[in-house]
């Protein structure tokens, strides 16, 4: 059985994932593509919230990065 941190990472890499796969689908502004990458947001905020340190006001303010962009040859990168 997974514990809590690693089931927090299987959550964040499905929804990486997803969060690819309908950025390559329907696009980077499509709206499920921003809604997946808000969530994914949200589950990154959270492991950094229990598992690293506590949150500072910048770090609330900066939650709502997204996380993919564009190449010079159009494949989507993940940006870590």
């Amino acid at each position: 059985m997974l514990d809590h941190r690693e089931s927090i990472l299987v959550e964040i890499q499905k929804k990486r994932e997803l969060m690819i796969d309908l950025a390559q689908k329907r696009g980077l502004t499509n709206d499920d593509t921003v809604k997946c990458s808000q969530e994914l947001d949200q589950l990154l905020y959270q492991y950094q919230v229990f598992f690293h340190r506590k949150p500072t006001k910048v770090d609330h303010q900066k939650n709502k990065l997204n996380f993919i962009y564009y190449t010079s040859n159009n494949r989507i990168k993940m940006v870590h």
